[in-house]
């Protein structure tokens, strides 16, 4: 089982899982052409995917869904209040899920699970092979005991970096977009970050991924920094997603877990 990112961060964001011959897409903010650009720099085509999962509405995340569902005839997924938005368009095969149960795409499992963001019904993912389990946390402005019970035995783990509080409040945004971000329905700070790393189990963890790092209020080494605190390890042990590539594949694997715990454990 393996994941990457094909970008980043609020100018559009997209992730592949892939088992097998299953490769499933989690967003896609980037313009068909883009995206098609940004799939064969990973080694892939649309025609390799096998669907798509929408996590919310906006923008960032959803540009380029509709277009390539309907060029490649790809179905997609996603909650019934996702589904109401009407930039979406058509979409040949939409596929409606119940945000609190689980279901299968070809060799994966995957199970919803509700955060709490400004959005009609947003959903994050988690993605298991039955052997290694990935998961996704971005786009939410707090945490709950149900989201730290869902992620707690992840083997690769992507989690939201967003921004520095202090940043953030001495920055350029206005300041009814800046309650917004730190609210508890905008998006994580990177101590919130950290925390949630103490939260759970860290033994099995292969990959951290800090995702959806804001250009603007925020710094790469203050993100890893806080990562670094919470897993006591090296900043050489925490990937930083960007919005330009991503990041690149990452390979779970039982000798990878072995060789992990002697530095994210």
């Amino acid at each position: 089982m393996r994941f990457c990112s094909i970008g980043s961060g609020s100018k559009g964001n997209g992730t592949l899982i892939q088992k097998g011959d299953t490769c499933i897409l989690i967003d896609d903010g980037f313009t068909l052409k883009e995206f098609e650009n940004r799939l064969a720099q990973k080694g892939l085509t649309p025609l390799n995917l096998g669907a798509v999962l929408i996590t919310h509405e906006h923008s960032d995340h959803i540009k380029g869904v509709g277009p390539l569902a309907r060029k490649y005839r790809i179905p997609v997924y996603c909650s019934h209040g996702t589904a109401q938005h009407e930039g979406l368009g058509t979409i040949p095969s939409l596929q409606v899920i119940d945000s609190h149960c689980d279901f299968q795409i070809g060799n994966l499992t995957i199970s919803p699970v509700v955060v709490p963001h400004d959005a009609r019904e947003p959903t994050q993912f988690v993605v298991t092979d039955g052997e290694f389990t990935v998961g996704i946390l971005t786009d939410l402005g707090s945490l709950t005991p149900y989201i730290v019970d869902k992620y707690r035995y992840c083997h690769g783990l992507l989690i939201e970096t967003n921004h520095d509080v202090s940043m953030l409040r001495r920055g350029p945004y206005p300041p009814k977009l800046k309650v917004r971000v730190e609210g508890p329905l905008g998006h994580l700070n990177n101590e919130q970050a950290a925390y949630f790393l103490t939260q759970i189990e860290t033994d099995q963890l292969q990959y951290v991924v800090a995702t959806h790092i804001s250009g603007q209020n925020n710094q790469e080494d203050l993100a890893i920094g806080n990562i670094c605190s919470a897993l006591k390890c090296d900043a050489d042990d925490v990937i930083m997603a960007n919005q330009e590539t991503g990041f690149d594949w990452c390979e779970l694997t039982f000798q990878q877990q072995l060789d992990n715990k002697k530095t994210l454990a």
